[in-house]
């Protein structure tokens, strides 16, 4: 019975309000010919990630929850401020416009004319960035070991949105994701404990 248990473990852990994240999503940013109006999603609610480097992720349909309205959000090329800046939200007013739906998040924006409005819709229309990425930090996260040995990270909520961004290329790969997979390292932790537990209950029964 306790073995059954082991197996079916499902750990929860977060409200870290930790450290800013960084996602992509590819092939959903468009333009149209002799039109300065860029839009896409930044967000998709529902989908499994790519394996992120021994986890997978949703983003929960609720987790952008009041998050417009109190985050000051800008739209840069590669997350890349210095740069400039393409468009901005404030707290769900300004050039950017943000709009929760079925699908996520969805961003629009007219491009500005100056040359990193010019670079972006060239590199759009080129085919060169088809990707956005979004920066945020989690308020509330849960994780749960799969049966392959994986875990699922479920983000249940956004504490802030920092930026959206078209990019040039996107990247899934572990040392480039930037991730607070604490809520993994507690769950594997109690899932070593509940096993340490079992084996030592187990020995006694066998002497």
């Amino acid at each position: 019975m306790r073995m059954a248990l082991l197996l079916n473990l499902v750990l929860t852990y977060g409200n870290y309000k930790g450290m800013k994240e960084r996602r992509m999503i590819e092939d959903n940013i468009t333009t149209l010919p002799d039109s300065r109006k860029v839009e896409g999603y930044a967000v998709v609610f529902n989908s499994e990630s790519k394996n992120l480097g021994g986890f997978v992720e949703v983003i929960d349909a609720k987790a952008l929850d009041g998050v417009l309205e109190r985050s000051d959000v800008l739209c840069l090329l590669n997350h890349n401020e210095d740069k400039g800046v393409l468009a901005r939200s404030n707290k769900g007013k300004g050039s950017l416009t943000l709009e929760v739906d079925d699908v996520g998040l969805r961003f629009s924006f007219e491009a500005p004319n100056t040359a990193l409005g010019d670079e972006l819709l060239e590199g759009l229309r080129r085919g060169d960035i088809s990707t956005s990425s979004f920066a945020f930090r989690v308020a509330d996260d849960k994780w749960t070991k799969r049966s392959d040995g994986t875990y699922l990270r479920t983000i249940n909520g956004i504490q802030e949105l920092f930026d959206v961004s078209p990019v040039y290329k996107a990247a899934y790969d572990a040392t480039s994701v930037k991730a607070d997979t604490r809520g993994m390292d507690e769950a594997k932790a109690a899932e070593k404990k509940e096993l340490d537990e079992y084996f030592a209950e187990l020995r006694k029964e066998l002497v």
